[in-house]
């Protein structure tokens, strides 16, 4: 492998990508093609859920490659690894949210929902929160808090309109014209921003009043990284549409949304073929869902994962580190500065830790490793952020 080719052949997205020369991973570490292992605090964006070639999952992809990998569009034909996937998520949702679609990624979950959505009221008004982000598709840039993210791209979809997430008078902004309200439970790319104050039920009630749906963004959180299988289920709030996606198939590529039969259904007819896909419900990636769905409902992961937030806010105490957000194993560390969070990330890096920044708050550094973390693990890497810290010195004041 060469890093020269990558950079030459390979659409960058960064002028300065991180660049480590990947030879293999297993569990909570990637091994460089040096034979370097780097204790991994990220889990490929919180992807990675069940950490790196957990067995299960990989015995369930050769089991379903070795039978049939592809055969047929989306919705056609019989396929058991999906259709048992679908129904097993829907045993550990209410009946609201008994009916699934699957696809290829979470921003093309989101973008199906808004289809749905719209298709489903008649309305054609979106509300999203500021600072929110849904991924980069244009439906779901479209609702994306973050004007020069979006400024290069437009013209966008129309009659989106923003409220301050947590802000509950803003929730009047929710009218009789609005399709749905689209939210992130829990904030990812803000910085970990946790609902308060009840603010997800208010969401809720105002969306009943008015007959909008609301429609909840569990891409990040869900599957067990929050301590529950999904964020929502903290909160007492239920939606109407859930999206899912990134831990859902520990590391394969794989998104979903989830109605009920009712609503769903009108995808069927007025048009037909309301939503399609290729690859959506791909049965080798199914099967890679059900196993890692299996093993986080199956095991003590979920109920781990709040331990293991102990103990990372234990051993997470540096004066330089001003806050810790986040729940169960989706944290973020804040400073003072970018320039703290960039050197603690940089230096980790050499030093065989990986951890990431988060994609609109500069001073936030990510900690959303897999849930099969050690405690052993946890404390290796928190040590070495300590260790990073203490050698940190600003630069100097022109």
């Amino acid at each position: 492998m060469s890093k020269t080719d990558f950079l030459k052949y390979q659409a960058q997205t960064t002028p300065h990508p991180l660049g480590l020369e990947v030879s293999h991973a297993q569990g909570s570490y990637i091994y460089d093609i040096n034979g370097k292992k780097h204790l991994d605090f990220v889990a490929g964006v919180s992807a990675c859920s069940l950490g790196h070639c957990h067995p299960k999952v990989v015995n369930a992809v050769k089991e379903q490659a070795e039978k049939y990998m592809h055969v047929m569009v989306y919705g056609e034909y019989v396929q058991q690894p999906a259709v048992t996937y679908a129904k097993l998520l829907a045993s550990f949702l209410s009946k609201n949210l008994e009916c699934t679609y699957l696809v290829n990624s979470g921003t093309e979950a989101i973008e199906g929902a808004i289809k749905l959505a719209r298709r489903y009221t008649g309305r054609s008004q979106l509300i999203a929160a500021k600072h929110a982000y849904h991924g980069n598709t244009m439906g779901s840039l479209s609702l994306m808090g973050y004007e020069e993210r979006k400024s290069p791209f437009r013209p966008l979809i129309p009659d989106i309109d923003f409220i301050q997430f947590n802000l509950a008078s803003d929730l009047e902004k929710i009218t009789e014209r609005t399709a749905a309200v689209i939210l992130e439970t829990i904030q990812g790319g803000a910085g970990f921003i946790l609902p308060k104050d009840g603010y997800l039920e208010k969401v809720r009630k105002r969306c009943a009043e008015v007959g909008a749906l609301l429609i909840l963004d569990e891409i990040q959180p869900g599957f067990g990284r929050t301590g529950k299988l999904f964020a929502f289920q903290h909160y007492n709030c239920t939606p109407d549409i859930l999206v899912i996606g990134k831990g859902m198939a520990s590391g394969l590529p794989v998104g979903a949304f989830v109605a009920s039969k009712k609503i769903m259904d009108c995808l069927q007819e007025d048009p037909k073929l309301g939503h399609i896909t290729t690859f959506g419900g791909n049965p080798v990636i199914a099967a890679a869902s059900l196993a890692t769905l299996k093993e986080i409902t199956e095991t003590q992961l979920i109920e781990q994962t709040l331990k293991k937030e102990k103990l990372f806010r234990t051993l997470l105490v540096h004066p330089l580190i001003r806050e810790i957000r986040g729940k169960g194993l989706m944290l973020a560390l804040l400073f003072k500065t970018p320039e703290m969070a960039n050197y603690l990330v940089l230096e980790a890096a050499k030093n065989g830790l990986i951890l990431f920044w988060l994609l609109f708050e500069p001073k936030a550094v990510r900690l959303s490793p897999p849930l099969t973390i050690s405690e052993e693990e946890i404390a290796l890497g928190c040590g070495q952020i300590i260790s990073i810290l203490n050698t940190f010195k600003p630069s100097p004041v022109n």
